[in-house]
């Protein structure tokens, strides 16, 4: 069992830290730029229903995505969000520091899944004791908790706004939450087993999931 995270420079895969502190081994991690680096150039906010081509040159969406990534970074380090079958999280900064600015408790089991908002502002993590917490996302300081499961939850995903983030569980159903109100917002009934995967598009349009039921199931917001 790996009790630790580890990070290595690329392109060489040089160990330059080694990130210690769970006690036993650890399912999901999440990087606090992880959004900004998927979507690129991309823009949610410009999104349409009907997909456009990206417009520009290579340059010019290069230039376009690292003024993204910037915005978001902000002045301060990336973070990094952990989390383990020990029932805890662990907040850091790993390009300054091999110690957690944070350890984050109050899981009764294990966690399956850690992920930033694409502001950055929350952290969400999604766990077998059936809830999703929500932590702030610079002190890892605990906000709420998400309950209406009534089984494990596998998998999550933040709408492009931050908004809204969908849950996918062991009770055949995905449930869409308000983070504003910490309160549900939409219960997705549809599937005839577990959900194992769930994902919200880029362009904030729909959210898709597959499960159990060997089906894959679109949703339009």
């Amino acid at each position: 069992m790996d009790h630790v995270s580890v990070l290595g420079a690329a392109p060489h895969g040089i160990l330059c830290r080694t990130l210690q502190g769970h006690a036993h081994w650890v399912n999901t991690m999440a990087l606090s730029t992880d959004y900004v680096l998927r979507t690129g150039a991309f823009e949610p906010a410009e999104a349409t229903i009907n997909p456009q081509d990206m417009s520009g040159s290579l340059a010019e969406l290069k230039d376009k995505a690292q003024q993204r990534y910037d915005k978001v970074r902000g002045q301060g380090p990336e973070r990094l969000v952990s989390g383990s079958d020990d029932f805890t999280l662990f907040l850091w900064r790993p390009a300054e520091d091999k110690k957690p600015l944070e350890r984050m408790t109050g899981h009764q089991a294990l966690i399956n899944q850690v992920l930033f908002s694409p502001d950055t502002r929350i952290i969400a993590s999604a766990s077998f004791d059936k809830s999703i917490k929500l932590w702030e996302g610079r002190t890892g300081k605990y906000l709420t908790s998400l309950r209406g499961h009534v089984s494990a939850v596998y998998q999550i995903a933040w709408s492009a706004d931050s908004r809204l983030l969908v849950s996918g569980s062991s009770d055949s159903t995905l449930k869409v939450w308000d983070a504003e109100t910490k309160k549900l917002a939409i219960d997705l009934p549809g599937h005839a087993d577990e959900v194992f995967a769930t994902d919200w598009s880029p362009d904030g349009q729909r959210v898709a999931s597959g499960g159990k039921d060997k089906c894959l199931r679109i949703w339009r917001r």
